[in-house]
Formats: structure tokens, C-alpha cells, sequence
């Protein structure tokens, strides 16, 4: 029986596995961006040489104003320290002085970033030239309610700035659609209670990955963010290496779509059938730094496995589980059963990403390979590994040795569509 011999990204390296060649049906991987041969740097500036919606950066600032740059935290893939010298670049043609540009690193719920962590996140030289904050969830000001109830309270020195710049990176979000835009302020700069609030939105109909019209998440977020006015966004598209192959500037909304269409473009890869097994990688640090962000790659596996199938879920998890209410919604629980009828009756933060998980156990069965131990992942069906190989053996004694097999080396970054 002949093998092929696969990676899947792991932490910083990667895991070796031999798939059966005749079982398996094949590498489910982004499409390769046209452009992908450019200089990031040609693709940052066209950006902003032709933003979408809005003049040019370098015109809608002028020199007195106070200008806020909203950045990601490290667990996001986005190229922050490749982003942030050409905006600073337009700020300074318009004459805004350094002085007057503050970094703001959108946390959500995350801890803070260490001042090394600061500064590998803008670069060091960026870093000398402007100030660079944390996003403080108890510094916040409420500008009002959404529509749907949620309270807007956003951090002080954003709502206190005159020009609000937001970066961010592009990708399918399992339940907000796509990250990037306005998500950079809410939730990404905003209080626990509004965080709470918009994401508890994500058990309406609508919300689901790759869907912006009619999700009710987007659109609850994106009305509260217009409470306090995004002047201009820059967000970018990054293949597996991390390079930029894509990015997309100008209004909070017209740019974001346009970029959503790519990834989607990039991403929504259509499959000819469910496997028994799907072996998924979260795609490597930063994307498996903990469970809590390694998720979203299960989330993408569960539309290329069938039902009572085998995900072998590959997620290195440094840092642990990442939120102590995840944890605990994890380790208190004793099935994916109990965890559902936990967020049915309270929606609670963190518990939202157990409940996540818990959807996925009852289509498929879960094997874990990662750093984690058998305590810390709970008693609500995954099913711990420290090897690969022994990972997919288990898999294969469960659904046969005749599985079809689907791998997905960067889960985070595809979505799997089954054509009927």
C-alpha cells in the first residue's frame, strides 16, 4: 500500500503523517492569490494609493488632529509591523506629527500584550516613533445601544481621538462571517458587557461563517462601531507563509466586503463528498497558540467530515486553553450534551467557544493532538493524543481501514463546500 507523505503545520514546525494513497481524497488548501508573486509592500501601497469608498488616507487627515490606530493582538495573523509604516507614511504627508498617533492594540477579551510582545507586534522601530497602548476594558465610555440591545462602550482614548484607523487581517470567522473592519473596534476595543452582548447574537439565524448580509453578529457590530465612526481601514489577506497577497483600504464597509469577497474566493473550497476522517491543522502559531483560537479551524472541518466521522484536530495550544470561563465550561462539563444545554440557558462568554466545540462532538468524534493534557481539555468528548500517528490509527480503527480521508493544512483558511 503506497503512502503520502504529508506536513501539518504545529506550533512553529510541523507534524509528519503518511496517508494512505488510495484512501485519500485529497488536500483541501486556499487557491493561490494571482498576485501572490508581488512585494508586500507594492500590495500595501497600491491599497492605499486606490482605498474603496473613501479619498486617500493622506487627505482626510490634517495636522492638529488626534489620530488612533487600532491594531490585533498576537493571537491574529495579521502583519501589524508591515502595516503600520505605510499608514504612518500617509499620516506624515499630510503633516500629522508622530506626537499625535496613538497604536491602540485591540485586546476583546484577551490578556494584555507584554511590552516585548508590544513591540515584536508593531516592530521596533515603529514602536520608538509612536505610542503603542493596550485596550483597557474598564476604561470605556457608552455611546449608546444597537438596534438589537447591545451597549456600545468602547475604549476612552478612541471615542477622545479625532481620526480612527483600523488594521486588521482577513478570514472566515465561524460566526461573524469574516474577522476584519469594524470588528476591530467591537469587540475588539470595547467593554466585557458589549462583547457579551454581540456575540450572544451568534445563535440567530444568519450567523455562520462566510455570511456578512444578514448575519446578525456583522451587522449589530458594524452598528455599533458607526456610533463612533471608523475614518479608514486597512486590511490584508495573508497566505500560509504569512505574506500578504491581498489588502484592501478605504471605508469600514465597502473595503471589508471587497476583501470578504476574496477570501471567500481564496477559501470556499468545494468538495465532492464528506470524508469518514478529516485531518485539520489550525495552521501553526499564532492560529494554535491556545484552544480557544485554534477553534475556529474545527469549526471549518466539521463542513468536510460526515456524520459519526473522525476529525484529528492538530493544534499545538502553547498557552493553554486561553480564558478561564472556557476552561471551566470545558473541565466542569461530562459531555458536549451538557455543555448545549448550558449556553441554551445562559450565554456567557468563553462558554460560547466550549459550545462550539460541544456542536461539533455531536456530528463527529474528536481526537486531539496537541500539549494539552487529558485534565485540562474536560470530559466533554475529545479524545487526547500527544502523537499523530497514533491520532489517525485511533480514527481508523473507529470508522475502518477503509476511510476516505480529506486533510486541511490550514484549517483557519478553508472552507470546505460538499456539491451535492
Amino acid at each position: 500500500m503506497t503512502a503520502t507523505e504529508l506536513k501539518l503545520p504545529y506550533g512553529d514546525g510541523y507534524l509528519p503523517v503518511a496517508v494512505p494513497t488510495e484512501r485519500l481524497l485529497g488536500v483541501v488548501l486556499p487557491k493561490a492569490a494571482a498576485n501572490g508573486d508581488r512585494a508586500e509592500q507594492d500590495v500595501v501601497r497600491q491599497a492605499l494609493a486606490r482605498p474603496l469608498g473613501t479619498p486617500a488616507l493622506r487627505t482626510l487627515v490634517r495636522p492638529g488632529q488626534q489620530v488612533a490606530i487600532v491594531v490585533s493582538d498576537g493571537t491574529r495573523p495579521c502583519p501589524t509591523d508591515r502595516l503600520l509604516p505605510p499608514v504612518l507614511e500617509e499620516l506624515a504627508a499630510a503633516g500629522v506629527p508622530d506626537a499625535d498617533v496613538t497604536v491602540v492594540v485591540a485586546l476583546g477579551l484577551h490578556r494584555a500584550q507584554t511590552p516585548a510582545e508590544l513591540a515584536a507586534l508593531v516592530g521596533p522601530e515603529v514602536q520608538a516613533r509612536v505610542q503603542v497602548v493596550n485596550h483597557d476594558v474598564e476604561d470605556v465610555v457608552l455611546l449608546g445601544r444597537t438596534a438589537r440591545g447591545t451597549p456600545v462602550e468602547l475604549f476612552r482614548p478612541l471615542v477622545e481621538a479625532d481620526v480612527r484607523i483600523c488594521l486588521g487581517n482577513l478570514e472566515f470567522h465561524y460566526f461573524a462571517g469574516f474577522s476584519g473592519g469594524a470588528k476591530a473596534v467591537l469587540p475588539g476595543c470595547a467593554s466585557p458587557s458589549t462583547i457579551a452582548a454581540n456575540h450572544g447574537l451568534m445563535t440567530r439565524p444568519g450567523a455562520a461563517t462566510g455570511c456578512s448580509a444578514g448575519n446578525p453578529v456583522r451587522e449589530d457590530l458594524e452598528e455599533g462601531a458607526a456610533m463612533l465612526g471608523v475614518d479608514f481601514i486597512l486590511n490584508a489577506i495573508v497566505d500560509d507563509r504569512h505574506r500578504m497577497v491581498a489588502a484592501f483600504a478605504g471605508h469600514v464597509r465597502d473595503a471589508h466586503r471587497k476583501g470578504c469577497e476574496q477570501v471567500a474566493e481564496r477559501g470556499a473550497v468545494p468538495i465532492a463528498r464528506c470524508a469518514d476522517i478529516v485531518l485539520v491543522s489550525a495552521g501553526g502559531y499564532p492560529l494554535d497558540v491556545n484552544m480557544y483560537q485554534a477553534q475556529k479551524a474545527l469549526d471549518n472541518a466539521v463542513h468536510a467530515v460526515r456524520e459519526g466521522g473522525v476529525i484529528v484536530w492538530v493544534a499545538e495550544c502553547r498557552e493553554g486553553l486561553g480564558g478561564d470561563t472556557f476552561a471551566s465550561w470545558l473541565q466542569e462539563a461530562d459531555s458536549a450534551n451538557e455543555v448545549l444545554a448550558r449556553i441554551e440557558r445562559e450565554f456567557i462568554l468563553g462558554g460560547h467557544k466550549a459550545a462550539a466545540i460541544a456542536a461539533v462532538l455531536k456530528k463527529a468524534r474528536v481526537h486531539l493532538v496537541s500539549s494539552l493534557s487529558a485534565e485540562a481539555i474536560g470530559r466533554v468528548g475529545l479524545v487526547p493524543f500527544d502523537d499523530l500517528d497514533q491520532a489517525v490509527a485511533a480514527a481508523r480503527e473507529v470508522v475502518g481501514p477503509e476511510a476516505r480521508i480529506w486533510v486541511m493544512p490550514y484549517g483557519d483558511s478553508v472552507l470546505p463546500q460538499a456539491v451535492a
